[in-house]
């Protein structure tokens, strides 16, 4: 097998089915093809082997590629496939890695600049790949503008490859949907959007977190029991943005720590419903985890909800006393509101990962990991970039671009530019816990690293306030 099929494979997200043979060809080919003088061999090769969580420097592959300054070969120019793969690799940087950089810029201007001249096949594909950087992207989003690529391509050695591909996506589209008619099913018969006109009601757009999140058949139930959770979560977080009381919401969080039912019947009516509804998923879902698993987890995932709960009531001072958060204050208790430590909580619990060398699930709700950190500031910084231009919502709960410029009023000009660093400093933090520190398992950091890549999708508003790559991803999946 060589490394172009292991690409293509990957690509189309149908690897699962050739694990040993993917693994046997990396073993014998990748660790020679490292160092080859073709940049498409040498590229491919170390983002392979990084992807795969081998120990290799960007900069060793790449010191054939340039000259003394650590400046690309002009010759490079003209090898449309090698810039392309050179422009891949860029986007898997740990930190520290110049000559990545270097290579990003080099790559992206030397494609630009060659589109109008390409056969208009290999321009679009060039485009999407510099709209949207593979590694930065929705797997399965990539997939299919792959699969049209090569569907369109003279040559078909390919064919029987796309034919897997197809009816892996029919099969995937086809349990989507059973998926999502479940969750809107339980979402109905919940009665929450009924009882609190002003929460958002968006339970399609909420499990395609889960759907992006946990790929692949044998996590069928577990993105139905996500979405679960991270509906109920928007729901808690619209609550206390738009309909409680300081002090209902004091009393909220209070009843939440006791975990109790009988703790409910202090609180309004509709804090009555949500609370019983966020105690009965949750319980379902330790008891699953004990079935599968073994142990039962509902001390972890009751301290998790408390540390949401104990975070929404922060931001919900601040806005009662006036108080203004500094930044860096805002974005560190933004990383628990975000609600991703909360969700992968359960993940893990889920995936049966609480006894992984590192104690991961354990120690997420007593301390959150880097790479969970990193993805949540990646969250955070998005949303509140984008605004809430989408979510028509009357609530104040600050942003960091707003208390960004409080503190440097001279940068309104460089507060986005600004928040984009933010966001790929964090991207690096997570490619290093991901591909060099191996934190988590495999599975786990896919998990984290699609995540990752759905959240620009979720906040990449265009001038018409709409969100055109989610809605084109979502009829492709799902509708």
């Amino acid at each position: 097998m060589t490394m172009a099929t292991v690409d293509n494979l990957k690509r189309l997200c149908i690897d699962h089915y050739f694990e040993e043979e993917i693994e046997s060809a990396m073993s014998s080919t990748c660790m020679d093809l490292l160092h080859s003088d073709d940049l498409l061999d040498a590229t491919l090769s170390f983002r392979l082997m990084r992807e795969t969580g081998h120990h290799v420097s960007a900069d060793d592959v790449l010191r054939r590629f340039t000259n003394g300054a650590g400046k690309f070969s002009l010759a490079l120019s003209k090898d449309t496939m090698g810039l392309l793969s050179l422009h891949d690799m860029s986007h898997l940087d740990i930190g520290e890695e110049q000559t990545l950089h270097e290579a990003k810029e080099f790559s992206r201007k030397h494609l630009a600049s060659a589109i109008s001249n390409m056969e208009p096949g290999l321009a679009r594909y060039v485009r999407q790949s510099l709209d949207h950087p593979y590694h930065l992207s929705l797997m399965q989003y990539k997939a299919r503008h792959h699969l049209s690529y090569l569907q369109n391509l003279p040559s078909r050695s390919t064919a029987a490859m796309e034919e897997l591909a197809v009816a892996e996506f029919q099969l995937n589209k086809m349990l989507h949907q059973m998926e999502m008619k479940e969750i809107k099913r339980w979402w109905m018969n919940l009665g929450l959007a009924q009882e609190i006109p002003v929460a958002r009601d968006q339970v399609l757009k909420w499990y395609t977190w889960s759907m992006t999140i946990l790929q692949g058949s044998s996590f069928s139930k577990y993105r139905v029991e996500i979405t679960k959770i991270i509906s109920i979560a928007y729901v808690v977080d619209d609550i206390f943005d738009l309909v409680g009381t300081l002090e209902e919401l004091s009393l909220f969080t209070e009843a939440i720590k006791m975990w109790d039912v009988a703790a409910a019947d202090s609180l309004p009516c509709y804090m009555r419903s949500c609370y019983k509804a966020l105690y009965t998923v949750t319980n379902e879902m330790a008891d699953m985890a004990e079935n599968e698993h073994g142990l039962n987890p509902i001390d972890h995932l009751r301290k998790a909800w408390a540390m949401l709960f104990d975070a929404f009531m922060v931001e919900a001072k601040w806005l009662a006393t006036d108080q203004v958060p500094s930044a860096d204050e805002y974005l560190r208790n933004g990383v628990i509101t975000s609600v991703v430590p909360l969700a992968f909580v359960h993940i893990l619990f889920l995936l049966g990962h609480h006894h992984a060398a590192s104690g991961n699930a354990a120690e997420l709700s007593d301390s959150i990991p880097p790479a969970i950190t990193s993805l949540s500031k990646i969250l955070r910084l998005w949303d509140d970039m984008g605004s809430a231009k989408d979510e028509a919502q009357e609530g104040l709960d600050g942003s960091y671009r707003e208390l960004y410029l409080r503190e440097h009023p001279a940068a309104a000009g460089d507060v986005e530019e600004h928040m984009r660093r933010l966001i790929a400093k964090e991207w690096q933090e997570l490619n290093r816990e991901c591909f060099s520190r191996r934190t988590f398992s495999s599975c786990l950091a896919q998990a984290c690293l699609n995540a990752a890549r759905m959240v620009s999708v979720m906040y990449m508003y265009d001038k018409e306030h709409r969100l055109p790559v989610l809605e084109d991803y979502m009829r492709l999946l799902l509708l």
